[in-house]
């Protein structure tokens, strides 16, 4: 194969297959470092410092010019720099311009910019622009020999590769991007806070991130709001340069007359919207069927009654002096405020999620997701470095300058003999060169020289510049050759422009749990009734006779559970998935209840295998056909979705009914379905909080599966099966008949009794003098022939 491909290269021919190869990486590498991710350096992508450069020095449109039209500045941008779509670049000028995008905008736009409710701009033709006073940060220092200038596109001008940032913009407004194979979320941050991380890493080399994070704690969003995450996850993410944030909208309540009160909401999340909250409460309100469903489902049915029950009224009061203004009025006054906040908070985007991903195109080049310390030592070794460069572009300047001023204090007193060398001479700067002693420099600005200045030469004047020359110029070079004065002067710089340009804090920072979905429920008994077909509802207090209870036609009694109204119901269908549902989401008493797919979707061909319900550290014991099985709590199988969650691995088998586990059950019996049966203590079994197969509990012949398997009190057993003509019988085991079948795990135990054909199940036996436990409900067929276990 590389002798082929060598010839194929030497013959000149190219495969498809290497030519897309080639072309897909040639693309790949563009969009990352051309297009989608910032410059540490500058914090600008590409086409944003080419709208900057230009502005700046090609249109001259700095803080104190007139606005132009946008399609001017778009139409420049494109013909020397961008070539690229116009719309790219307009959108990329846009949000450079909107104040809720970014937390310190470059361009100071005139006319429609958009809005943070999703609203478009205007067209290009109808927008006016010019740059922010902030935006001298970033291009003042073009002039000075800074930055390298690379060419454009066609060869025509010159580019600057990034602008000669005084202060970290990757940090300040942040970015947000999708390349090819990455993407990046960089939040904004405080200006004042920043340059206080910067200071500090340039007095002290070697601070660690605890220290930078006392004065840099948090992002700082345009629109304010409150970050509830906790410091050690702050911490973390800047650590390892990615996370998500938790942001909460801020509020406050308004007291009205009567006792009325209402919540009014002034600052949102950083991806959140008026018009997007508005939207949501809408959905929950007023919802609709599901794709593939005719009706409500009973979650959508139950959130729009208790939204209903707490929310009377809801209106934007947003206006162009007030960005933020969410007004939610209580259905009463006797609505508790805590609950109202938990509630729309909890459904709604006024609490949220904001994701930091910290990538970004370093200072060699290459894009790397890059820790707030790695950001920070970058930009600060990028400023001195800038700051080095324009030092000694300074320094070149001032002494070429005293070069000059030095021939013409030569030549100073002789005035007449340089007119008259120059008057009589074909060539007049060797002469000048020889009769001075000049430079080809010097001799050059003495003839550049109008001759209505050479009469104004003033020995005075010039000594007095050359001075200042000279001492500007030794401080010059006192400054290059110190590292640790030139960090000291990056680090005045950076105090002056925060003192400068910097602002007060609009996120607060102030850790808060979580709000929780929906109000809290009462802790009381409750009994979980289901029918034989499936239909599943609840009913307040304990020791029902559900046989008194009414149900469907052609429907019946199947079982009941005791329970709490806060536990949560767990489901264990045959394939080994666990699916939960909250007792407080099922339906009450009246009616015949819902069935039981309207809150679980099981996987197609799966049965129930079993339910369970309790606290959440109650241990229950899970087993398939297979012959494995564990120990698990309740509170390890609970699922967040309707699909459930793989808990129980049954492979080519089926999941066994699952136990709870009673403090004197002590034992695990297993039952074969060839009628041997295995007795061991339940300490050989191992617990497995995130499920599993589990360990194997009995040895099977080939092709063997399990009948049954659950714990048991040392009282004994009861193998149930049926015997001649298919007649029920029981074995009871206890005492020392058990003690027979009592050996170690993984054993293939003993037969039974030859008097059961088959086994079919087991029992535990109850101590004497306790109560005979209700038996389990068994398989049963309904009128159009589908089975159902309960």
């Amino acid at each position: 194969m590389g002798e082929t491909e060598a010839d194929e290269r030497d013959e000149g021919r190219l495969t498809l297959a290497r030519f897309a190869s080639r072309a897909y990486l040639d693309y790949a590498i563009s969009v990352v470092t051309d297009r989608a991710l910032p410059n540490v350096c500058d914090g600008q992508k590409p086409v944003q410092r080419r709208i900057l450069y230009d502005m700046s020095r090609e249109l001259h449109l700095t803080a104190d010019k007139n606005y132009v039209k946008s399609a001017r500045v778009v139409g420049d941008v494109l013909g020397k720099f961008h070539p690229h779509g116009d719309q790219s670049a307009y959108d990329a000028m846009v949000r450079m311009a909107q104040p809720f995008s970014l937390r310190y905008p470059l361009v100071d736009g005139h006319g429609n910019f958009g809005s943070r409710d999703g609203d478009g701009p205007a067209a290009m033709r109808y927008t006016e622009a010019k740059l922010t006073k902030i935006s001298e940060l970033l291009l003042s220092e073009l002039d000075q020999d800074t930055v390298d200038f690379v060419p454009n596109y066609d060869g025509a001008f010159k580019e600057p590769a990034v602008l000669p940032a005084r202060l970290p913009f990757v940090l300040l407004n942040g970015a947000s991007g999708i390349a090819v194979g990455m993407a990046t979320e960089i939040p904004p941050h405080n200006l004042r806070e920043v340059a206080a991380a910067c200071q500090l890493l340039l007095e002290n080399p070697q601070a660690g991130l605890d220290e930078v994070l006392a004065v840099l704690p948090a992002p700082d969003y345009p629109g304010g709001a409150q970050i509830i995450s906790q410091p050690s996850v702050i911490r973390e993410i800047y650590r390892t340069g990615r996370g998500t944030l938790r942001v909460r909208a801020r509020y406050e309540f308004e007291e009205m007359a009567r006792g009325q009160w209402r919540l009014v909401v002034t600052e949102l999340p950083p991806a959140a919207s008026s018009a997007q909250v508005l939207s949501e409460i809408e959905s929950i309100t007023s919802p609709r069927p599901k794709a593939g469903k005719k009706s409500l489902t009973p979650e959508q049915q139950q959130a729009k009654s208790a939204m209903l029950a707490l929310l009377g009224h809801v209106r934007d009061e947003s206006d162009k002096n007030v960005p933020v203004r969410l007004v939610f009025e209580p259905k009463t006054s006797k609505v508790d405020r805590d609950g109202f906040v938990a509630a729309l908070f909890s459904q709604t985007s006024l609490e949220c999620n904001a994701p930091m991903n910290l990538v970004m195109i370093g200072a060699d080049g290459r894009p790397r997701q890059k820790p707030l310390l790695e950001i920070l030592r970058e930009w600060v070794d990028f400023r001195v470095k800038t700051v080095r460069r324009r030092t000694e572009n300074r320094l070149g300047r001032l002494q070429d300058r005293i070069h000059v001023l030095e021939g013409r204090e030569k030549v100073l007193l002789n005035i007449d003999e340089v007119i008259r060398i120059i008057r009589g001479s074909d060539e007049p700067k060797p002469e000048l060169m020889r009769a001075f002693a000049l430079t080809d420099r010097q001799a050059e600005d003495i003839l550049e020289i109008k001759l209505r200045q050479l009469t104004r030469l003033s020995e005075i004047q010039i000594q007095k510049e050359l001075a200042q020359c000279r001492s500007e110029a030794e401080s010059l070079e006192k400054l290059l050759s110190s590292e640790s004065r030139l960090a000291r002067a990056v680090a005045r710089e950076i105090g002056a422009d925060a003192k400068a340009y910097g602002d007060d804090r609009r996120t607060l920072v102030q850790p808060a749990q979580t709000l929780q979905a929906g109000p809290q429920m009462v802790d009381e008994p409750v009994t979980i009734v289901i029918s034989r077909k499936g239909y599943i509802r609840t009913r307040s207090g304990h020791g029902h006779d559900i046989s008194l209870m009414s149900y469907k036609v052609g429907d019946g009694p199947g079982r009941a559970i005791e329970c709490r109204s806060t536990d949560t119901l767990i489901v264990l269908s045959s394939s080994g998935r666990s699916y939960s549902i909250a007792v407080s989401q099922l339906p009450g008493s009246r009616g015949d209840g819902l069935p039981l797919s309207s809150f679980i979707e099981m996987e197609p061909g799966a049965e129930v295998a079993g339910m369970l319900c309790g606290p959440a550290e109650q241990p229950v014991f899970l087993a398939s056909t297979l012959g494995c099985g564990f120990i698990s709590k309740l509170g390890d199988m609970p699922a967040r979705v309707k699909a459930g969650k793989a808990f129980l691995r049954v492979d080519d088998g089926r999941a066994l009914e699952p136990k709870l586990i009673g403090a004197d059950q002590t034992l695990i019996a297993v039952l074969s379905e060839r009628g041997r049966l295995l007795v061991f203590p339940i300490g050989e079994v191992r617990s497995l909080p995130s499920g599993g197969l589990g360990v194997q509990l009995m040895g099977l012949e080939k092709g063997e599966r399990i009948v049954a398997a659950l714990p048991i009190s040392p009282s004994g057993v009861v193998v149930e099966g049926e015997g001649r003509a298919k007649k029920p019988r029981e074995e009871p085991l206890s005492g020392q008949r058990l003690a027979e079948y009592t050996l170690h795990r993984t054993r293939k135990g003993r037969g039974v009794s030859p008097r059961l054909i088959r086994v079919t199940g087991l029992r535990e036996l109850p101590a004497k003098g306790s109560p005979q436990p209700e038996a389990a409900a068994q398989p049963s067929e309904d009128e159009d022939g589908n089975m159902t276990l309960l």
